[in-house]
């Protein structure tokens, strides 16, 4: 994350005098050192420093990011859209709503699929939250382009169009870089079955570019989640116990591979990477996260919990997994080092479809270096 350079400066709004940051020190001095004090002691010390981590003079913390259902719907079809929890304040903030009425046309059930949701994927890549597919009537791809949220900005712009629309896809990350491979059309077809293509939401200019197919469809069964991992692209075509495969794609080689036996054998449920260095998974029957030892091709447990079975989603960063619990009405958050593990609520009359870890979002009332 970028550490701003711009100076701090005195609130107008107020006749009174405002006590020092740091006595001693100019403000602007005392800015570039607290910028570097732990998120959770700005936030309790006093409000100047309170004010001062949500203004731009310091990096933005890491919050939660989720997309939201109408717990309240039985169409299937009533997502209430994306929203922002602060760890700090213990809040949620809703995101501004994706142009074109677009989750309006997102279904989450189909009388064709009773036992289980239509994927809705979304991606976290370069700072950027981007929803990528989704299923609309009568079972075609929702979205004819991909839709990427800054959060610092707090707009959506569309991404370029991929060369077909398509949904239950593979979707993921790796290098800032997003990757959809595989998926479905408004009807199967061969050609997007095996394509594979990327594209870098930090490169405004560019489109979505073609990495080395697939040799097959096997893919397109299941939306899968790709996971970023020391530069590969890792994926599996089936969660649980089911016979499933796996395959990596190798960014720096373009081209596909095996996976390990190991990686394979225990990608049992939701699976996320913690900044592209560590691979962490629930077993979604036993409720165990195990984090992946690539030197011996095997899964360590990190923790086990009832309220972990089921899971549906996954994301991680800063040093925690969030995991959206079975039924989506709590997100069970683990700190992997002090091996602790709490829950956090979506707001009041929602469930949690899927999350993501980005830098918090900015609001109009950020105060700018403003105290």
């Amino acid at each position: 994350m970028a550490i701003p350079s711009a100076p701090y400066k005195r609130s107008r709004s107020s006749g009174q005098p405002q006590p020092p940051l740091l006595p001693g020190l100019p403000d602007h001095l005392a800015s570039l050192c607290l910028c570097h004090v732990p998120p959770r002691l700005l936030f309790s010390v006093c409000r100047s420093w309170r004010r001062l981590l949500y203004s731009t003079s310091v990096p933005p913390f890491l919050s939660l990011y989720a997309l939201l259902s109408d717990a309240d719907d039985s169409s299937g079809t009533a997502l209430a859209g994306f929203s922002s929890y602060d760890p700090f304040s213990a809040s949620w903030s809703p995101l501004p709503p994706p142009p074109s009425d677009v989750l309006r046309r997102i279904l989450l059930r189909h009388p064709s699929f009773l036992s289980r949701h239509l994927p809705v994927q979304t991606v976290s890549a370069s700072g950027h939250l981007v929803l990528l597919s989704a299923t609309s009537h009568p079972l075609r791809p929702a979205l004819p382009r991909a839709l990427a949220f800054h959060p610092a900005t707090r707009r959506w712009r569309p991404a370029p169009p991929l060369s077909a629309p398509r949904r239950w896809c593979a979707a993921g990350s790796v290098g800032g870089v997003v990757y959809v491979a595989s998926g479905v059309g408004a009807h199967y077809s061969q050609g997007v079955a095996r394509c594979a293509e990327r594209w870098d939401p930090m490169a405004t200019t560019a489109g979505w570019e073609r990495v080395a197919p697939l040799k097959d469809g096997r893919f397109s069964r299941e939306a899968a989640h790709a996971v970023g991992f020391k530069g590969k692209l890792y994926m599996v075509n089936v969660w649980g116990k089911a016979a499933k495969e796996g395959i990596v794609y190798d960014v720096e080689g373009d081209a596909w591979e095996e996976m390990p036996r190991g990686l394979l054998e225990g990608w049992n449920g939701p699976t996320a990477s913690m900044e592209e260095r560590e691979i962490y998974t629930v077993d979604e029957g036993t409720g165990t996260m195990r984090v992946y030892d690539c030197e011996r091709d095997r899964w360590m447990d990190v923790i086990e919990s009832e309220a972990l079975k089921g899971a549906v989603h996954m994301a991680a960063g800063g040093g925690r997994v969030c995991v959206v619990c079975e039924g989506g009405d709590e997100i069970a958050v683990v700190d992997v080092a002090a091996n602790k593990m709490w829950k956090v609520e979506p707001p009041q009359g929602n469930r949690v479809v899927s999350v993501h870890v980005l830098p918090r979002m900015s609001s109009s009332s950020d105060p700018d270096f403003v105290f």
